[in-house]
């Protein structure tokens, strides 16, 4: 399985509005070209612990949707979302930090377990091969969420 890896993007917007984008699930896929769509699956307000949704992108062709949940928020800063996917366990994370005013670092942190030893060997191997377009994949999501945030769209608040 490929992880863990870590990328960051400059963002040439205030921190607050990054926060504001990454947080609001449900326009994501206007905003991430490379979702498709999403459906909340709880009964929250808002964006805290325990937020729930499915997330369908295409990814080597083919459609895939993978349940999100979000597990800790730094209000703000930070959240960490899990998923399970059969055996793979994948933990993603988003972090802002400001750099100035208008200015911040988005970074992106992800990993994935897999359980079994056979599991573990296959996950090795197909690893590798996957790691590239998984962080061409999570590139582009940050290169998105930087464009709608400069460009100050979608900011809701």
């Amino acid at each position: 399985m490929p992880g863990p890896i870590d990328i960051s993007q400059d963002v040439a917007a205030p921190a607050d509005a990054v926060w504001t984008l990454i947080t609001d699930i449900e326009n994501s896929p206007a905003v991430i070209t490379g979702i498709d769509s999403v459906q909340r699956l709880d009964d929250n307000e808002g964006f805290v612990v325990g937020t729930r949704w499915r997330e369908t992108r295409t990814m080597f062709g083919k459609s895939a949707s993978e349940e999100m949940t979000v597990t800790e928020i730094e209000p703000g800063r930070s959240y960490t979302t899990e998923a399970q996917h059969g055996k793979a366990h994948y933990t993603s994370s988003l972090r802002v930090e400001p750099t100035g005013e208008d200015a911040c670092v988005l970074s992106m942190h992800f990993d994935a377990e897999v359980e079994g030893m056979l599991n573990k060997t296959l996950g090795a191997v197909m690893g590798k091969i996957f790691e590239g377009s998984t962080r061409k994949l999570m590139q582009q999501d940050l290169a998105d969420i930087a464009e709608a945030a400069e460009a100050g769209t979608l900011n809701s608040g």
